[in-house]
């Protein structure tokens, strides 16, 4: 039986939230700014990754590296919670080997799957309440960058810091 929208909202919720309460746990000291479930143009099953301060602070290139996924040293993460979730996305139908309007529908129904979890974890209090929830950016990206990133953030985050900081560096107003 092919996994549905919601099999797979509910499968990533589990996997990340077990993935970000580890990290959390497992980095004492370090503040997280910014977590990411990433996805390439085929909307494979999503990887986890994250930046805090403290790591960005120990590189020399902070500027361009700042939100790049693949340059932290918390990249690729959780990956016993989330291999399953990879494998209920890959038992779905390959975006690329539908016809254009299924290929779509297929893309986005993968991408809301990954905001719907991400939003739970966020009305859970799992990136922080109130202000310190402001200062946390979640997203659900598509690498490389996606146009349609932007909407996902601004879904995702509620207005503050974190958001207007991302904006800015990606030049959107």
């Amino acid at each position: 039986m092919t996994p549905t929208e919601a099999d797979l909202a509910d499968a990533l919720t589990t996997a990340t939230r077990a993935a970000v309460t580890d990290l959390f746990r497992d980095n004492p000291g370090h503040t997280f700014y910014y977590v990411t479930l990433t996805t390439p143009g085929e909307a494979f099953g999503p990887a986890l990754s994250a930046w805090s301060h403290e790591a960005l602070a120990q590189r020399a290139d902070a500027d361009e590296v700042r939100y790049s996924y693949a340059d932290s040293p918390f990249s690729i993460l959780g990956e016993e919670h989330l291999k399953p979730v990879r494998d209920l996305f890959a038992a779905r139908p390959e975006v690329f080997e539908l016809d254009d309007e299924a290929s779509d529908a297929e893309f986005d129904l993968r991408l809301r799957a990954m905001e719907t979890a991400l939003r739970r974890l966020s009305d859970e209090g799992l990136f922080g309440v109130g202000e310190a929830r402001a200062e946390v950016l979640i997203l659900a990206e598509v690498v490389p960058e996606d146009e349609d990133n932007v909407g996902r953030a601004r879904r995702l985050n509620p207005p503050g810091p974190a958001l207007d900081a991302w904006l800015a560096y990606w030049g959107v107003g």
